[in-house]
C-alpha cells in the first residue's frame, strides 16, 4: 500500500485557525499538506508542504467556466482531502461531487448554539478526544517585558486603550506595546511575519490582550496570558493554556484593578 496523501483546507482569521491546530495536527497522515491564508502559513509547523488557498479555487464552482485543469489534477493527486473551504457553498460541493474529487466538508465555525470549546469542537470533526490545546514550537526571542495588545478584529471586542495605558502605569518592570502593521500605536513592535512575533512572544514575562488571534498565538506559545473578554463566550472563545487568565465582563466596566490582580498573580 503506498503513502496516504492528504490535503488540508483551512481559511479563516488568526484566531480561527490556531483553534484549529489541534485538529490538523490529528488529521496528520504520510503526506500531509495544508492550504492557509497566507499570513497563517508560517504558523503551520507540522505539514509536509503548506500553500495559501489558491484564488483558482473559487473558480470550480462559477457557472459556466471551465474548472482549471491543472488544479483539479492536482486535486486529484490525494487520497483524501479535508476542507473547512467551501463548507457554505452549495455549488462548490455539488461540483466537486461531480468531479469525484475526495473532499470531505467540515462547518469553518461552530454554531451560534455549540456548547463546546472551540478547540474540541475542532477536535470532534477529527475525530480526536477533547481537551487539546493548540501548541507552537518556538525559540523565543528573550526580552522579558510584559506585552500589551489592545486591538482586536472587532473594536466592540476592545477595552478601552485609556484603561491599558492605565495598567501599564502599574504594571512591575519594562512594558512592551504589540500592534499589527496596519494599527495606530505608535512605538508599538510590528511583527509581520506570524512565526518571528510567535517567537518575540514567547520572551514576554506575561502577555495582556483583548479576545483576539494574537492573544490566542500568546497562549500557544506557552507565554502567561491574561485575556480580556467583553461580548464574546469565553467559555467557548478563550484561549486555552496552563498559564491562561480571563478577565470577562462589560468591557467599560472592567477596572484596571481587576486586570491587574489577574496580572500580577501569573507574574
Amino acid at each position: 500500500m503506498g503513502l496516504l496523501r492528504r490535503l488540508l483546507i483551512r481559511p479563516g482569521a488568526i484566531g480561527d485557525c490556531i483553534v484549529a491546530l489541534p485538529a490538523l495536527e490529528h488529521l496528520k497522515t504520510d503526506y500531509t499538506e495544508v492550504w492557509a491564508p497566507t499570513h497563517v502559513l508560517p504558523l503551520i509547523r507540522f505539514a509536509d508542504r503548506i500553500h495559501h488557498v489558491p484564488s483558482a479555487i473559487d473558480r470550480i464552482a462559477l457557472p459556466g467556466v471551465e474548472p482549471p485543469h491543472a488544479l483539479i489534477a492536482y486535486l486529484r493527486s490525494f487520497d483524501s482531502i479535508v476542507s473547512w473551504y467551501g463548507s457554505n457553498q452549495p455549488e462548490f460541493r455539488a461540483q466537486v461531487e461531480e468531479l469525484q474529487l475526495p473532499f470531505q466538508f467540515f462547518p469553518a465555525l461552530p454554531s451560534s448554539d455549540n456548547g463546546s470549546h472551540v478547540v474540541d469542537f475542532f477536535l470532534k470533526q477529527a475525530g480526536a478526544p477533547p481537551g487539546a490545546a493548540p501548541r507552537i514550537e518556538v525559540t523565543p526571542t528573550q526580552h522579558g517585558a510584559i506585552v500589551l495588545h489592545p486591538f482586536s478584529g472587532s473594536a466592540r471586542k476592545n477595552w478601552p486603550m485609556m484603561k491599558f495605558r492605565a495598567l501599564a502605569d502599574r504594571l512591575p518592570g519594562s512594558v512592551a506595546w504589540c500592534a499589527a502593521p496596519h494599527e495606530p500605536l505608535p512605538h508599538a513592535v510590528k511583527i509581520e511575519n506570524l512565526y518571528e512575533l510567535a517567537c518575540w512572544l514567547a520572551g514576554a514575562r506575561l502577555y495582556v490582550g483583548n479576545d483576539a488571534g494574537i492573544t490566542h498565538l500568546a497562549a500557544a506559545v506557552g507565554t502567561p496570558v491574561v485575556a480580556i473578554f467583553g461580548p464574546t463566550d469565553p467559555a467557548l472563545w478563550a484561549p486555552r493554556g496552563e498559564r491562561v487568565r480571563v478577565v470577562a465582563g462589560d468591557l467599560e466596566n472592567i477596572s484596571v484593578h481587576e486586570v491587574w490582580g489577574a496580572a500580577t498573580a501569573l507574574l
